[in-house]
């Protein structure tokens, strides 16, 4: 109890609270503009908390990533192109109720649904998290490996739309993490000569280039219109309809309950993101309402199936990463790296070694969701305005922070020309169909791979039949071989999430 004490304190000072709310500023900021999204903000920011505390700098990337899912609503409701992927459910209620005349009715349902989601997940989180860390503690190596190889194997699945390419994004994801002086021998890999790199391949500039590099060479170089031009003007709000009542936010408590437990069990499976969350609440909602016909012309209940199932995913993602150390999605690897930049290292002793840290970083987590709220509200007119931010000042801009954060966390220009690579890299997977979701988290993931498959080769002498004797292992290799057939052999699914 003294450990969860101290660790609240520690959220609740001044310093922290200033950057959790710094943190969920500029995610909704960096949400409500088009193009713009919470992992590429949290790969620029990740550098810049380098000279911060450990939950300092975790609980300013976790209030980037709550301040994000909340903001990528805005533009959806507004000129119905959603901010994020985790929107895009957003836009099927959202944008028709917002051209109807009510679109800070939309807004608000959008904020209210998201907080809650997002508050319900985090106590779920905070329930059962400890207990995992502490079941996890009983694997061995021969069950890290297994677990990690299932991870591996369901995440390019449930990521993109060709098993085989994500497939390939991993392996490729574990070629880049294994660069750098091999954890056995001490002999230098792949390193091309570069002393630079005998610690591996830096993962400020591998994060920051292929996630927010890659996306904006994406969105600089892409052919398409932008996709605000071709939407009607959005409707500014009004002195009309645009409250909405505390009658009508409870009206939706069923579709919220049910949109959070949901984002939360997805959240918790690594790979399944918060937009098959978000749509898969919104498929059962329009299912089990009385009105069902009012999906899709604006009603309120689809609007918070989505949002309370997104946002619910945010706390969720992180039960796998403190507990298992093994990150359910990009945000989730980006937040691995942020703890490895300081020294931690996520996993089943996390709450033995860092009891202190996790539970401050539990409750800055509940500080940032009732942030959200505030800021959120108090944002509405301004949120609207960076809806129309001139994607000719925000991307350059961008492109100069994630420059410059590289170069100041790594010293050298070995560094930002990593970051420019790893960029082309980034856009080339993104053109061609190859998620960078698993090669993000595989090559989070390379180092413990590999240290795990060296000590299970030595515990069991390189006798593969060992694992005959730990059946957790051979359940998990079977699941994980199950999961390529099914992902493999599968009938395509039209219109199934983004690849990148």
């Amino acid at each position: 109890m003294d450990v969860v004490l101290a660790g609240l304190s520690d959220a609740l000072t001044f310093g922290n609270l200033l950057w959790v709310l710094i943190g969920v500023a500029l995610g909704q900021f960096v949400g409500a503009v088009p193009g713009m999204n919470a992992p590429m903000a949290i790969a620029v920011a990740v550098p810049f908390t380098f000279t911060m505390s450990p939950l300092a700098a975790i609980a300013f990337l976790v209030g980037v990533n709550k301040g994000g899912t909340v903001g990528g609503a805005i533009p959806a409701i507004l000129i119905n192109t959603p901010g994020s992927a985790d929107a895009a459910a957003t836009t099927l209620d959202g944008y028709p109720l917002a051209m109807a005349g009510k679109p800070g009715k939309a807004l608000k349902m959008a904020l209210y649904s998201s907080v809650t989601g997002d508050t319900f997940s985090d106590m779920v989180l905070i329930t059962v998290s400890a207990s995992l860390g502490a079941l996890a503690l009983r694997a061995g190596p021969a069950e890290i490996m297994a677990l990690m190889i299932f991870a591996l194997t369901i995440i390019p699945g449930l990521v993109g739309r060709s098993m085989m390419r994500g497939l390939v994004a991993a392996f490729l994801g574990l070629l880049m993490g294994s660069v750098g002086l091999d954890q056995a021998s001490g002999t230098p890999r792949l390193t091309f000569g570069l002393v630079e790199l005998f610690d591996g391949l830096p993962l400020e500039a591998v994060a920051v280039g292929v996630l927010a590099v890659g996306e904006i060479f994406r969105q600089i170089f892409g052919t398409t219109k932008d996709a605000a031009a071709d939407q009607p003007k959005a409707t500014a709000p009004t002195r009309g309809d645009q409250r909405l009542s505390l009658l009508e936010y409870l009206s939706c408590k069923v579709t919220l309950l049910r949109g959070a437990v949901i984002g939360t069990m997805v959240g918790a499976v690594p790979g399944a993101g918060s937009s098959a969350a978000a749509f898969l609440s919104y498929a059962i909602a329009s299912r089990r309402s009385k009105t069902p016909e009012k999906f899709g012309s604006g009603a309120l209940e689809g609007i918070a199936a989505a949002e309370s199932a997104n946002s619910a995913v945010v706390g969720s993602n992180m039960i796998p990463l403190l507990s298992l150390g093994i990150p359910g999605n990009v945000v989730a690897a980006l937040i691995l790296g942020a703890f490895i930049i300081h020294g931690i290292q996520p996993g089943p002793l996390m709450f033995q070694e860092q009891g202190r840290l996790c539970y401050g970083l539990f409750g800055a987590m509940i500080m940032a969701n009732a942030m959200n709220l505030v800021i959120g509200l108090a944002g509405l007119r301004f949120w609207i305005l960076v809806v129309r931010a001139p994607r000719t000042v925000i991307f350059p801009v961008a492109l100069l922070l994630c420059v410059v954060g590289t170069y100041v966390v790594l010293g050298s220009m070995v560094g930002v020309a990593l970051t420019l690579g790893f960029g082309v890299l980034g856009y080339l997977m993104r053109v061609y169909g190859f998620s960078v979701v698993p090669f993000i988290i595989a090559f989070f993931l390379g180092p413990g791979f590999e240290l795990s498959l060296i000590q299970f080769l030595v515990v069991s002498n390189g006798d593969v039949s060992f694992l005959l004797r730990r059946p957790v292992a051979l359940t998990l290799l079977v699941l994980a071989g199950m999961s390529i057939w099914y992902f493999t052999f599968r009938r395509p699914v039209r219109g199934k999430g983004k690849t990148g």
